[in-house]
């Protein structure tokens, strides 16, 4: 409770903002006035708000390409008194506001968009197309809502910069590139983000859901989403006429006991309580009626969320696949090639007692029914790796409902299939992810930055 009246306290002698929203050189004015006054100053900012949104909607760049969508937001910190260093991990952007003694406080946003072809019919649908690095022509879509995670990003350090005189500490702000290939955070890290610059105490982040209502915030104490490996199996056999099958070693008979003897790892050998996925999203396998190729091809994706599970997911893909291979007959020579990416996505953690803590804050700020427990989720997300890098960080991650709310009342009565994220169909209702974002973040980050 002392978190919860100090921020109602706080808020209520704060001064109020006004902002340049379709440039970069004005600064903010006065803070708002009222914790009421707080989503007031969001709301006068929207315009602006969704200018930027659009903009960065109709424009997105892929993973490691991001480099005018980081360039264009620079620009809005470096104008908001950031000191701000860019090309940070490839086209990461570090932007620090030091403000005396006190926590240090990490708030992330990704940038990157998705090789989807988009299909809202937006009047600012993306048109953008492009070659993904392996050559393939594509679509270029922010299908995950990276434009609402970055929109909200730049309205929170605009209101956390006009009110400086209510908090202390450091902030550091960073836009980080390459979280859809999940490396982003890594490269980042590796580029000295702990060392370079302050080491976080604490980091925040959120995420649009697509399953929960516009303006509905969702948190999920411990592990809230997973561990993600891409695993590649190389069925070998022997290739052969397609009439004479006893001559050849059938690697599409072979791979298909892999398949289905996969699914026995989540089914009998997994502890029900403890979640994992292993699905085979790709079997490629031969080019002619009657001919038994010499191999097939498997792409896995597996997801867990403790590393002791991870690495019984994949040293059972081993197993299974070489015990197949054994009982097919096929010889030592000739087992399968089974391969671990080494780019996986660790599982994103919130430290329970921090998490409840963020979670009471929020729910007594806002109305009530907007703060709602998540499950945990199979999706994946590298922003657990700043926890992992240094498990003294509270760290936590969020969601933030983009559903409208008729969408969400037809899908409750069966009348409509709601879009995933990544679906060329995925239009959250931005103003509210915003809106709602941006106070959810400065609340936090003004009871973590106490003065």
């Amino acid at each position: 409770m002392r978190h919860a009246l100090w921020i109602i306290m706080a808020a209520a002698s704060l001064s109020s903002a006004a902002t340049a929203q379709t440039g970069t050189s004005s600064v903010p004015a006065a803070a708002p006035a009222s914790s009421s006054e707080i989503a007031a100053t969001i709301a006068r900012d929207m315009d602006g708000m969704m200018a930027l949104y659009r903009d960065l909607h109709a424009n997105p760049e892929l993973s490691e390409q991001e480099s005018a969508t980081a360039a264009k937001l620079a620009r809005r910190l470096k104008a908001l008194k950031f000191t701000v260093t860019e090309k940070v991990g490839g086209n990461g952007v570090v932007a620090v506001m030091k403000n005396g003694d006190g926590p240090v406080l990490l708030i992330r946003a990704d940038m990157d968009g998705l090789p989807v072809t988009e299909q809202t019919r937006l009047p600012f649908a993306s048109k953008v197309r492009t070659k993904t690095a392996g050559g393939v022509e594509t679509g270029v879509m922010h299908a995950c809502g990276h434009d609402t995670h970055m929109t909200a990003f730049i309205e929170t350090a605009r209101l956390l910069s006009s009110m400086q005189d209510r908090w202390r500490g450091t902030l550091v702000m960073i836009l980080q590139p390459a979280e859809e290939v999940g490396r982003g955070a890594r490269l980042m890290l590796e580029d000295g983000l702990y060392t370079r610059f302050p080491r976080p105490t604490h980091a925040l982040a959120f995420h649009d859901a697509a399953n929960l209502e516009a303006g509905v915030i969702g948190y999920t104490p411990g592990y809230a989403l997973a561990n993600v490996d891409s695993v590649d199996i190389v069925v070998r056999g022997t290739g052969g006429h397609g009439a004479y099958p006893q001559t050849a070693k059938d690697p599409i008979v072979l791979g298909a006991r892999i398949v289905g003897a996969l699914q026995t790892l989540v089914s009998r050998e997994q502890d029900p309580l403890d979640p994992a996925v292993v699905t085979v999203g790709s079997f490629v396998a031969g080019a002619k009626h009657n001919i038994i190729p010499d191999e097939a091809k498997l792409l896995l994706t597996v997801r867990s969320y403790s590393d002791e599970t991870r690495e019984k997911l994949i040293r059972g893909i081993e197993r299974i696949a070489r015990g197949e291979a054994i009982a097919a007959g096929v010889p030592d020579d000739r087992m399968p090639v089974i391969s671990v990416k080494d780019e996986f996505t660790p599982a994103a953690y919130n430290p329970p007692a921090f998490a409840n803590q963020m979670a009471a804050l929020l729910t007594t700020h806002f109305p009530e029914g907007r703060v709602v427990e998540a499950k945990p989720s199979m999706g994946g997300e590298d922003f657990g790796r700043y926890y992992r890098a240094d498990k003294s960080i509270n760290s936590f991650i969020f969601w933030v409902g983009g559903v409208p709310p008729d969408q969400m009342a037809k899908a409750a009565a069966g009348q409509l299939t709601l879009p995933s994220l990544h679906s060329p169909f995925w239009a959250p209702q931005a103003d509210k992810v915003i809106a709602t974002a941006s106070e959810a973040m400065t609340v936090l980050a003004l009871n973590i930055l106490e003065r």
